[in-house]
């Protein structure tokens, strides 16, 4: 039992690692975006390969965030009902929504990211969107990890929320 109450902090940590990865990712979607315009505008030097970089990059901050924006409780949620509720009607709503929802979507998505990730890897599948046409196998299995991270931090708050309605405090 006391595995399974661990696993939360466990889990938060990763996510707490993946947010701190996807920070960096920000950092390099700042260098590559003034990069491109400045050798674009001022030195008439267009790149090939920054338009697909950007893409990527702002990928990866959405795909390694999600799971730190969930653990922090930052995503977005709609409070005309959620916010009037009692810490234990909140407990049961997110249990409920998590059960319905969240782990179908999430489940459906990691699934088909992982076989999106597999057969590019298989393929040599590259990305099609500039004449650069950088591989597309890394980005996909950074797409699919995001989903495992997500998907992994959605267990961690079921098990926090089940805990809380079987004890009747926060699983700290």
């Amino acid at each position: 039992m006391s595995i399974i109450l661990n696993l939360p902090r466990q889990i938060g940590w990763l996510s707490e690692t993946a947010g701190a990865l996807a920070k960096w990712f920000a950092f390099l979607l700042v260098v590559i975006g003034s990069y491109e315009t400045i050798s674009r505008h001022f030195f008439d030097a267009p790149t090939i390969w920054a338009y697909d970089s950007l893409c990527m990059a702002g990928g990866v901050i959405y795909l390694l965030g999600s799971s730190y924006t969930y653990l922090k409780e930052s995503h977005t949620r709609v409070d005309i009902i959620y916010s009037h509720c009692s810490p234990r009607a909140k407990a049961i709503l997110d249990i409920v929504c998590a059960l319905i929802f969240f782990f179908p979507l999430i489940g459906v998505m990691f699934y088909m990211a992982v076989i999106w990730a597999i057969r590019a890897w298989r393929i040599n599948e590259v990305m099609f969107n500039s004449f650069w046409y950088p591989p597309a196998a890394p980005y996909r299995t950074i797409f699919a990890i995001g989903l495992l991270l997500l998907l992994l931090q959605g267990v961690a708050k079921l098990i926090q929320n089940v805990y809380f309605l079987a004890e009747g405090k926060n699983l700290d």
